[in-house]
C-alpha cells in the first residue's frame, strides 16, 4: 500500500511529501496547491497502466487531459518535475519510487527513474514495529540521458554494475518492466509498485451523471456515473450485503426513514440498471420507492463514496476531493464516522480535501495527526505541505478556538506564514481567531 507521496518541481510545488495514512484530510484556501498534489496520484496511476507520458498529461483519445496538460506540468521556469511514492509491501519492506521527467515541444519524456527497496530491522519488543534500516538495494536505476536520445539505459539489479537495458522514453521504465521475466527481487518490486498505482482511485461524483439508467459494470466510473450498473452486477450475496451497508448510511440523510436502498436492472434484456430508494414518511400505505433521477445531489454523491469504499480492492487509496460537497454540516459527524468505519473494515486508504468547518470540528484532537494544510510561501508563491501537528504554535491556537474556525477565518494559514517569514516577530505576536 501507498505510505508517502513525493513532489519535487511538480506544478506549484518545489519540494513536498504527502504522508498516506488509513484516513488523511487535506486542507488549506483555494489555490494552495491542494488540487496540484491530487493531479500527481493521477499522473502515477495513468503511467502504471501503461499510458505514455505525454498522453497522461496532455490526454489523449481515451484519456482526458490533465489541469495545465505539459505546459504547467513542470514549475515554471523549470523544464523538469520528479514524482514518487513508498509502497509498503510488509513490515520488514519498502519500495521507493521516483520518476523524474523532462518537458520539451509539447512533449513529456523519461530524464530519470529508479526502483530502490529498503528492508528495515523490526524492534525486538514488537513486531510491527521498525527499529532501523538493514539495508537497500537499487532494483533499476538509469543512466544520465545525452540531450536528444530517444532512449534511456535502465540498470536492472544483478548483484555489480547491473544488467544495462535500453528502453523507451515516451513510456515509464516501470512500464516496461511489467510482465517481462525478472530477476526475482526486481519482479517483486515492480509488481507491487505497480499494483499500488493502478488501485489509486480518484472519485469526483457528479451527481448529473449519475441519474440515468447505467450497463452492468464491474468497475465505477471516478464520476460514479455506473452506480447502479456496478451494484447491479455484484453476486446476490454481495449486492445484498452492500445494499444493507448503503441502507444503514442513507437512513442516516433524510429527515425521516429510508427503507431501503438498491439497484436492479431494468429493460428487455436486463443489461442496464437504475439505483433506488424506499422512502418512509407516512404510517400509511405503501412506502414510495424514488429512482435516481429523484433523489437529492448529497445522497447520489454520498451513496457514490460509499459504494466506491465497498467495492474498491483492499490495500488501495481512494482520493475524493471536497469530499463533503453537497452535504448539510449537520451530517459532517456521520461522513467521518463512515470514511473511518468502513474503510478501516475494507482496509481501504482514504484522501480527502474539504473546506467545511463542520466536518473539521467533527474531527477532533485524534485526528491532528492526519490533517495536512496546503499552503503558499508568501514571497516565493510555492506551495508547501505542513502537518498540522507539526505547527509550532499548534496547541496556542486550538486554544483558541476549533480547527474548522481557525481554517475558516484563515488563521492557521496566518500562523504557518509568521513560522516562515517573521522568526523573530513570531515571538512576540500572537494570532487571534
Amino acid at each position: 500500500m501507498l505510505t508517502e507521496l513525493l513532489l519535487e518541481n511538480w506544478k506549484s510545488y518545489e519540494q513536498a511529501r504527502v504522508n498516506i495514512d488509513a484516513l488523511t484530510v487535506l486542507i488549506g484556501a483555494n489555490a494552495s496547491g491542494k488540487s496540484n498534489a491530487l493531479d500527481a496520484f493521477a499522473f502515477l496511476n495513468r503511467i502504471a497502466h501503461g499510458a505514455a507520458l505525454t498522453a497522461a498529461l496532455q490526454g489523449d483519445g481515451v484519456l482526458p487531459a490533465l489541469r495545465g496538460g505539459v505546459d504547467w506540468a513542470a514549475r515554471r521556469p523549470n523544464t523538469s518535475f520528479a514524482v514518487g511514492v513508498t509502497c509498503r509491501a510488509d513490515e520488514q519492506t519498502d519500495y521507493q519510487y521516483r520518476l523524474e521527467c523532462t518537458l520539451s515541444d509539447s512533449r513529456c519524456e523519461v530524464l530519470s527513474e529508479q526502483l530502490t527497496r529498503v528492508r528495515y530491522r523490526l524492534d525486538r519488543n514488537s513486531l510491527r514495529k521498525r527499529d532501523s534500516v538493514l539495508g537497500q538495494i537499487k532494483l533499476f536505476r538509469t543512466d544520465p540521458c545525452e540531450v536528444g536520445s530517444p532512449t534511456v539505459t535502465a540498470r536492472l539489479y544483478n548483484e555489480k554494475q547491473g544488467s544495462p537495458r535500453q528502453v523507451s522514453r515516451v513510456q515509464s521504465v516501470l512500464t516496461h518492466l511489467v510482465g517481462q521475466k525478472l530477476r526475482q527481487e526486481i519482479q517483486d518490486g515492480v509488481v507491487v509498485v505497480v499494483a499500488a498505482l493502478r488501485d489509486i482511485f480518484i472519485l469526483d461524483p457528479i451527481p448529473s451523471h449519475m441519474r440515468g439508467y447505467s450497463p452492468l459494470n464491474e468497475r465505477l466510473d471516478s464520476d460514479a456515473r455506473n452506480i447502479a450498473g456496478v451494484i447491479a452486477a455484484l453476486p446476490q450475496e454481495k449486492q445484498a450485503s452492500i445494499e444493507s451497508v448503503l441502507t444503514r448510511y442513507a437512513r442516516k440523510l433524510p429527515e425521516k426513514d429510508i427503507r431501503r436502498v438498491y439497484a436492479e436492472p431494468v429493460g428487455k434484456f436486463k443489461s442496464d440498471a437504475m439505483l433506488y430508494c424506499e422512502e418512509h414518511w407516512s404510517d400509511s400505505g405503501d412506502p414510495p420507492t424514488v429512482d435516481a433521477r429523484g433523489m437529492s445531489d448529497g445522497t447520489l454523491r454520498f451513496l457514490a463514496i460509499l459504494t466506491a469504499l465497498l467495492t474498491r480492492p483492499r490495500h488501495s487509496l481512494l482520493v475524493i476531493e471536497e469530499v463533503d460537497n453537497g452535504l448539510h454540516p449537520s451530517r459532517a459527524q456521520m461522513l467521518l464516522d463512515m470514511l473511518r468505519t468502513v474503510g478501516e473494515e475494507q482496509e481501504v486508504d482514504v484522501l480527502v480535501t474539504t473546506h467545511n468547518p463542520a466536518l473539521l470540528d467533527a474531527m477532533g484532537a485524534e485526528m491532528v495527526p492526519f490533517i495536512t494544510v496546503a499552503h503558499r510561501n508568501p514571497h516565493s508563491g510555492l506551495s508547501q505541505l505542513t502537518l498540522l501537528e507539526n505547527m509550532k504554535k499548534l496547541p496556542k491556537l486550538l486554544a483558541q478556538g476549533s480547527i474548522g474556525k481557525l481554517s475558516s477565518n484563515g488563521v492557521i494559514e496566518k500562523a504557518l506564514q509568521l513560522e516562515m517569514d517573521f522568526p523573530a516577530v513570531e515571538q512576540r505576536e500572537s494570532v487571534h481567531v
